[in-house]
């Protein structure tokens, strides 16, 4: 149900999950511990459900398998719609980027287990965040994007550097299934 002008938003930093089984499995040792963000995410719901009158959350989803981008994209093409990413507004945590750049990983593929993407009415953006960040499980919530109307259904991401690139489909397995 994402719709041109939708507020794209994030619970927290992404990526603890996988990174932190994946180094468990293959025996990896980071300088600082990354654990794991599994949670339940029913009491954060329920917040943000009653902070906005009914039907101003259009979806909500939990980026594990695929992570950020694959989640992304099934929701742009079920809706018919593109998305709009701003890079420098995704939360990663550093010892996590540090870990993907070393495995050669890409965050955005990354599981995450205790955290969910919401796409909100503009309007309730505001109000949505608000809420998120008042439960223990959203403290760390962020707009990263809009939704955009676009035919072609694209999940497009402004870089860091002032460029940008498509967030596509991953192809193949960046880590094996681990949920």
């Amino acid at each position: 149900r994402a719709q041109p002008g939708d507020a794209i938003l994030v619970s927290g930093t992404l990526g603890e999950h996988g990174v932190a089984v994946l180094s468990q499995r293959e025996s990896l040792e980071f300088e600082t511990a990354i654990v794991s963000d599994t949670a339940a995410l029913h009491g954060l719901v329920a917040q943000m459900l009653a902070a906005v009158p009914e039907g101003a959350v259009h979806t909500l989803r939990d980026p594990t398998r695929g992570g950020l981008a694959t989640t992304l994209n099934e929701i742009a093409r079920q809706s018919g719609c593109g998305m709009d990413l701003d890079e420098a507004a995704i939360p990663v945590l550093p010892q996590v980027e540090a870990a993907c750049e070393l495995l050669g990983l890409d965050p955005l593929y990354i599981a995450n287990e205790g955290k969910l993407v919401a796409i909100v009415a503009p309007e309730a953006a505001d109000a949505v965040l608000d809420a998120m960040r008042a439960h223990p499980l959203g403290r760390g919530a962020v707009r990263i994007g809009n939704v955009t109307e676009d035919p072609q259904r694209f999940v497009q991401m402004a870089t860091r550097f002032g460029g940008r690139r498509v967030v596509d489909w991953l192809s193949g397995e960046q880590l094996p299934r681990i949920c």
